[in-house]
């Protein structure tokens, strides 16, 4: 890994996985479990959020603190893709310090997520 890599993934939200997320989670609110005026249910934000965090997951990545910007909603059927960009690694005898920048797009292009981690990646011996 080096600093300015960049890792990606996306993934389709169903409504069945929202209304999974919804009794996990105990977020049950009407916008989760009742379709808008359009027929759209819409996604938790932290349903949206698990796609950085799976790239952190594939990193082995711990993760300190977290911060994300929830700019549009995604609704069941969106496709969203998550870049995630290495901007610091600073290695250590037993961590490496990482910290990285997201930008999540739904299938129009359009951004629904952005955020920030820092945290560590234990060393492998």
């Amino acid at each position: 890994m080096q600093v300015g890599d960049t890792l990606t993934w996306s993934r389709t939200f169903t409504e069945e996985e929202i209304r999974l997320f919804a009794r996990l989670s105990g977020d049950e609110g009407v916008h989760h479990l009742v379709p808008d005026e359009q027929g759209r249910l819409m996604a938790h934000g932290l349903l949206t959020a698990t796609l950085p965090t799976k790239i952190g997951g594939d990193l082995n990545f711990i993760a300190r603190e977290i911060t994300f910007q929830f700019l549009r909603p995604v609704f069941a059927g969106d496709t969203v893709e998550c870049v995630v960009t290495l901007v610091e690694l600073v290695p250590g005898d037993q961590l490496t310090r990482m910290n990285s920048t997201w930008v999540c797009r739904n299938q129009h292009g359009k951004e629904v997520m952005t955020g920030k981690a820092s945290g560590v990646i234990r060393v492998q011996e």
